[in-house]
């Protein structure tokens, strides 16, 4: 099923923060953030067993499970198992180390065969306290690999977690799977394939206003080409385009800092909410069925609810243009 016709809406909710991700979160903020996404109308929550070792799970389970199951669609990912043996020593995420340093204290098994996927799965579904999924993503194939290296990752979640998913998918137990991923080539790979072929992508972090040439040059005229949908993950490129001091996770570099003024200078001359233009750059592209931003205090999603249905005069978009912010071939919400 196309995703466009899956997802109910442009707006979804993703739950990274609520692992506790950069800091240690109330539960009952966590609980109350939940809740207001609900009240604003978004009826799409994305997940993943890796954010806070299985604590986002928890705590959006928590709060969905109060909720009529046939209102909302919910995504959540593969790729990473929760043990029920505690870690002894520091984890080790490469780029994405210190993430979740306050999350669950359980062993994560970083693994793409076919048993993992399932057991993934299972666990999933106890956490969140459901009875089934509906997207099922393959989470971070090509996370801290260079060169050539990640091939061997890919390789296994193509003979494991895909075939399982493809299947789970003719079977009906889900709707959709596809890649969860914050790099292209994993995608444009699984794309060339033959089969097991996915319905969809979540891309994070590389079709924002910091960062989308890639994609659109290479991997989005693929997708289009299949029919095949992009939700667009992290559209402040980790907070730093909603008042944060976080790009890729890390601190943001003198670079983006830079760029970030010159996009802030422009908002303030037109009168635009930056989260706005983030938002609605991100899903004026054909291929984009929905973005998704992380919360963890309830007013962010009134802002964000907001950000996405402001009016953006044309000027912007132009000037935006102009000033070489944004690529010369990626579609604008509005062309002078």
């Amino acid at each position: 099923m196309a995703l466009k016709h899956l997802l109910p809406g442009r707006l979804g909710f993703g739950t990274a923060p609520l692992g506790n991700m950069f800091r240690d979160i109330p539960a009952d903020e966590a609980r109350a953030t939940v809740e207001a996404a609900w009240d604003h109308g978004v009826r799409y929550y994305d997940t993943a067993p890796f954010y806070g070792a299985g604590l986002a799970e928890e705590r959006l389970g928590e709060v969905l499970a109060g909720k009529p199951r046939d209102a909302f669609v919910l995504s959540t990912k593969v790729g990473r198992v929760i043990l029920d043996e505690h870690e002894t020593d520091v984890p080790d995420f490469g780029e994405k180390g210190g993430l979740f340093e306050h999350g669950n204290p359980n062993k994560i098994l970083h693994e793409w065969t076919a048993d993992a996927t399932e057991r993934s799965i299972e666990g999933s579904l106890k956490r969140l306290g459901t009875d089934r999924l509906d997207i099922v993503w393959v989470h971070d194939i090509a996370q801290d690999f260079h060169g050539d290296a990640w091939l061997a990752r890919f390789e296994e979640a193509r003979t494991g977690a895909f075939r399982v998913l493809s299947r789970l998918r003719d079977e009906g137990v889900i709707k959709a799977w596809g890649l969860g991923v914050n790099k292209t080539e994993p995608i444009e790979l699984a794309l060339a394939l033959d089969e097991p072929r996915p319905d969809g992508f979540l891309l994070a972090g590389r079709y924002t206003l910091l960062d989308h040439e890639h994609a659109l040059t290479r991997l989005l005229p693929m997708a289009q080409e299949q029919n095949v949908d992009m939700v667009v993950g992290g559209p402040y490129s980790s907070g730093v385009l909603a008042g944060g001091t976080h790009f890729e996770y890390q601190q943001a570099p003198a670079e983006i800092i830079e760029r970030v003024g010159r996009l802030k200078a422009l908002t303030a001359k037109h009168g635009v909410g930056i989260k706005a233009a983030a938002l609605q750059f991100s899903l004026a592209h054909p291929a984009s069925a929905a973005v998704v931003a992380g919360a963890t205090r309830p007013g962010r999603l009134s802002e964000d609810t907001a950000a996405l249905n402001e009016t953006i005069p044309a000027a912007f978009w132009t000037d935006l243009r102009a000033e070489g912010l944004v690529g010369a071939a990626a579609p604008l919400p509005h062309h002078a």
